[in-house]
């Protein structure tokens, strides 16, 4: 590390930001994209990690805020990590997170997030996996049959251009029902949500996008490709209510030219899973892991978040990187305090993260033998306080 300065990451370089990651990612930006992926570095605190003044690491964050259970949260989003293969294991990872954690307790935001390219990587560093999505298919060669009547008022397009104005107080009202989402502004509707040409399909048309106005109001944004297959590829769909839901997976799947809906990224507790007359209809091929949490501040956010039942207990919690969360701590709903008392659960601060959402049940985790019991049944007790009603969920790509 002697031969390395991590330093923040200027303006002048970020076209190096984006070369650096597409040699680590084994991918190839096109001289027409670079606007797009300069637009999020521009908006991010970037930390660099410079070798003879070539960049030879990288950590962004874009400071965003983040529904958790009855609140939302400021969070540092991570992104653009990356480290030359030529400097790997020399500690420049660790440093440019040693340096995020510092930022992000230093700006008042005491959770942090990101996509994992490399899940076993993060878990060291005190993430947990927080949420999932599932992916799903509709065969639509026949009509989807619907168990529950849909909302029977019109949609309507929405211009690219209104759909910050228009979508975003639905989507608003879907993250606070919700926990995992991001608050989107206006810059990140138009260049993280609706860019006109996908960012990995150039093949796929404009973003197209249809919203059930009022409350319940509720939206779908899409594109379609022909590919020897008609296909609608949903990006992003909330609404207000199952009959609004209904209404709009109805209208996708009845795109004319069309034969399939794919939704790569939805909740795991999809309405479309019980709506469907024919569930053979619809397949849920694909789940996996979302987003990966960090508790920078964790009495902080153990505060922030609501609880679905009245108790008290106390756990023994270890955090090897940020000393401040480790020790004991009482919980109760609204305060986090340390107590000298005996636990009655100990756990590491990566597994009290993937639990935080409500997404991770600290019992799975106690039977795997990550979490400790000193009362029986504590986990159980923290479950139940931890509990939402619709499983967490993020699908914005950071």
């Amino acid at each position: 590390m002697s031969d390395l300065e991590i330093r923040t990451v200027p303006e002048a370089d970020l076209d190096q930001m984006i070369v650096l990651a597409d040699l680590v990612f084994h991918g190839r930006t096109p001289d027409d994209e670079y606007d797009r992926q300069r637009w999020i570095l521009r908006r991010a605190e970037r930390t660099g990690a410079y070798a003879g003044g070539v960049l030879a690491g990288q950590l962004a964050v874009v400071p965003m805020r983040l529904s958790v259970p009855g609140a939302l949260l400021d969070c540092s989003a991570v992104t653009y990590v990356g480290v030359l293969p030529t400097h790997r294991r020399r500690g420049v990872l660790t440093s440019m997170i040693e340096r995020m954690h510092a930022d992000a307790a230093a700006a008042g935001r005491p959770v942090a997030a990101l996509w994992a390219s490399q899940s076993a990587i993060y878990g060291r560093y005190g993430f947990g996996l927080a949420d999932r999505i599932a992916a799903l298919e509709i065969d639509t060669r026949r009509p989807l049959a619907l168990r529950a009547d849909p909302d029977p008022r019109p949609l309507r397009f929405v211009d690219r251009d209104a759909v910050p104005e228009v979508l975003g107080p639905i989507h608003r009202r879907a993250i606070e029902r919700r926990p995992g989402g991001l608050v989107r502004d206006a810059e990140w509707w138009r260049c993280g949500i609706v860019p006109r040409v996908h960012p990995e399909h150039e093949g796929r048309s404009e973003p197209r996008v249809v919203v059930m106005d009022g409350e319940p109001g509720g939206y779908a944004v899409y594109r379609t490709e022909h590919n020897g297959q008609g296909t609608v590829h949903l990006e992003d769909l909330e609404a207000d209510t199952p009959a609004v839901e209904a209404a709009l997976w109805r209208f996708l799947a009845e795109i004319d030219l069309t034969d399939r809906v794919s939704a790569p990224t939805r909740p795991v507790d999809d309405l479309l899973r019980y709506l469907a007359a024919d569930a053979d209809q619809v397949a849920f091929v694909r789940d996996e892991g979302a987003l990966w949490l960090r508790l920078i501040d964790a009495p902080a956010a153990l505060r922030a978040r609501s609880w679905a039942s009245e108790d008290d207990l106390v756990i023994d919690l270890r955090d090897a990187r940020l000393p401040a969360n480790q020790g004991r701590w009482r919980l109760s709903a609204g305060t986090c305090e340390p107590t000298a008392d005996e636990p009655d659960l100990s756990l590491d601060t990566a597994e009290l993260a993937a639990a935080y959402l409500g997404g991770t049940r600290l019992r799975a985790l106690a039977r795997a033998g990550l979490v400790t019991e000193h009362t029986p049944g504590a986990a159980d007790r923290l479950d139940r306080a931890f509990a939402v009603p619709l499983a967490p969920y993020t699908n914005d790509d950071f």
